[in-house]
């Protein structure tokens, strides 16, 4: 039988938007974050040429500048005050996460609650810094090189001052996002940090859709093959919302417990188990390491003798490692999978898990607790990872493949999908929780006046 919350959940619609006060203004808040996040994104570096800029970044295409471009919204090329986005801070909380699981003392911090995590929080700020400042500092200096070897006067004033200026707004700008993404984590509705992501994708999606439907216009693109191309678009994202939500639900049970009024009947919950426990960081890193040499070649400019053995051996490498080529898809996947089995080791610990329930007096039915279910824990989590990392590949190495193959001038691979479609998932399910709060909020008023009239 149906408990109240349920039917409650099953009768919940949008048409209740208009009554909950709170909500609406969460949104409005969100909104209005993500605007000033989308003016931002044009306030260029001090020092910079916009117009010869705009040719440079014409001529560095390709490499793992574009994925990063995606993922700020088109900051990057335009050497914005957030060209950097979040990707120092996701980049610095990956290391503390990592830390936390090898390091003993990190470890402990990791398990005193809210203040170890609060601790862990300073030293993830920390990190961003100093990574902003890194990227920042190569950042600047790449561009000035790579504007000299090009013969174009990107930086109007080349040199240490420019690059000390370039660093403080870099890093200005990016903890400013944080502190943006935290202000609409608290007061507004989703993720801040991933919100700002999702709407650094979103915002290059009518450049990728300009491009396709001009190609289609052109004749470059069969309409067939185009429809094609966006069915497939779709079938990913509906394949993403289906695997994402997907668990393996492990039955937990405790035992009878003695009370005051006697017997109670024993408990039964479930430890969910998520098909993709890694997320959208295997790709980003096997992306990530693909892409560096590319990264590397371009900033170097006109330096790289191409007649020499060494220069020869480097393109020839670079040539095979293009996007679409069956050596990068390959290395591709096997760094997706790779990744989803590191990772998912990482972030989830099958002994401290069977020792929490032990301690609390649960088990798994048939199953001794203690080292016997930590295996147990490990050969479920290990079969459903196989299956998550098929599906990660699948799905970030089709787009890579069909884009290469159809010369189609975007950079919309499965990654940005994977972000996307899950910051937009958790965030309308967090709007139905709070008009789920609103509808019992509602209930309990109204069942208050009945009492009273009765």
């Amino acid at each position: 039988m149906a408990s109240r919350a349920d039917n409650i959940a099953s009768t919940l619609s949008f048409a209740n938007f208009s009554k909950a006060t709170e909500l609406k203004n969460r949104i409005w808040f969100t909104i209005g974050a993500l605007i000033v996040f989308r003016f931002l994104s044009f306030v260029p570096l001090p020092g910079i040429n916009p117009l010869a800029l705009q040719d440079l970044t014409g001529q560095a295409r390709g490499g793992i500048l574009d994925m990063f471009n995606t993922f700020t919204g088109g900051s990057l090329e335009r050497m914005s005050l957030i060209a950097l986005g979040v990707m120092p801070y996701i980049t610095a909380s990956i290391v503390v996460q990592l830390a936390a699981s090898l390091h003993p003392t990190l470890g402990a911090l990791k398990k005193e609650g809210a203040s170890g995590r609060q601790k862990l929080n300073q030293y993830t700020r920390y990190g961003t810094v100093f990574l902003c400042a890194i990227q920042g500092w190569f950042l600047a200096a790449g561009l000035e090189s790579f504007a000299a070897s090009s013969g174009l006067q990107a930086v109007v004033d080349p040199g240490y001052m420019f690059r000390a200026g370039a660093v403080i707004s870099l890093v200005g700008g990016t903890m400013f996002l944080l502190w943006l993404g935290e202000q609409i984590t608290s007061r507004g509705i989703g993720n801040g940090v991933s919100l700002i992501i999702m709407a650094g994708i979103v915002a290059q999606f009518p450049t990728f859709a300009t491009n396709i439907f001009e190609q289609g216009r052109g004749g470059q693109l069969n309409a067939g093959i185009l429809v094609g191309f966006l069915l497939m678009i779709v079938g990913l994202i509906l394949v993403i919302c289906f695997m994402e939500r997907a668990q393996r639900r492990l039955l937990i049970q405790y035992p009878k417990r003695a009370s005051a009024r006697g017997m109670m009947q024993a408990d039964r919950s479930h430890l969910p188990l998520k098909l993709n426990t890694a997320g959208v960081i295997p790709p980003i890193f096997a992306s990530s390491l693909l892409l560096l040499p590319l990264t590397i070649t371009q900033f170097a400019g006109n330096s790289i003798d191409t007649n020499s053995g060494g220069g020869a051996i480097l393109q020839q490498v670079l040539q095979y490692l293009g996007h679409g080529q069956p050596l990068y898809l390959l290395l591709y996947g096997i760094g997706i999978i790779f990744f989803c089995f590191f990772y998912t080791a990482v972030v989830f610990n099958p002994e401290e898990t069977a020792d929490n329930l032990k301690k609390n007096g649960g088990f798994i039915p048939g199953i001794r607790p203690g080292k016997r279910t930590a295996e147990y824990l490990d050969y479920v989590l290990t079969r459903i990872t196989v299956i998550g990392a098929i599906y990660l590949t699948i799905v970030c190495i089709l787009p890579e493949y069909v884009i290469a193959e159809l010369s189609i001038p975007i950079f919309l691979g499965g990654t940005s999908l994977l972000i996307v479609v899950n910051v937009t998932v958790d965030t309308i399910s967090q709007i139905q929780s709070h008009l789920l709060a609103h509808q019992y909020g509602d209930l309990i008023k109204k069942a208050k006046l009945k009492g009273r009239m009765r």
